[in-house]
């Protein structure tokens, strides 16, 4: 039902910082728990972190902690994902997800979300 289209992505060198938005249309945003995955050119598509309906709950990858935040608005219907301290290793195209739930939480598997932007590619250089 909902749509989702990624924006923010670009080339900056290491150590930098850049934005990412996921805008959500069709679906009533507040409804639906979010996350943030990432594919690098030849390896799986990984979980880099979740936001739960209202934004109270957030969970981060062990490789972005402390590096990288997630934020909704649920108002604008957008979930952010602002990066810091990029390193050349964070080079991947970035996808936003979203899954309808009735409860306060994140999820942080594939299999578990049902909707999917088409992903915005980051590049970090050294």
């Amino acid at each position: 039902q909902v749509q989702l289209v990624e924006s923010g992505g670009g080339l900056v060198q290491a150590g930098g910082s850049l934005r990412l938005s996921c805008a959500a249309s069709r679906g009533t945003f507040s409804t639906y728990a979010m996350g943030w995955f990432r594919q690098a050119p030849g390896k799986e598509r990984t979980f880099v972190s979740g936001i739960s309906r209202s934004g109270a709950i957030t969970y981060y990858a062990d490789s972005v902690k402390g590096r990288f935040t997630i934020f909704r608005d649920n108002a604008k219907n957008t979930v952010y994902l602002q990066m810091i301290s990029l390193k050349p290793e964070d080079t991947a195209v970035y996808s936003c997800a979203a899954v309808r739930t009735s409860v306060e939480t994140i999820r942080r598997h594939e299999y578990e979300y049902d909707y999917w932007g088409q992903g915005a590619q980051v590049t970090v250089s050294s």
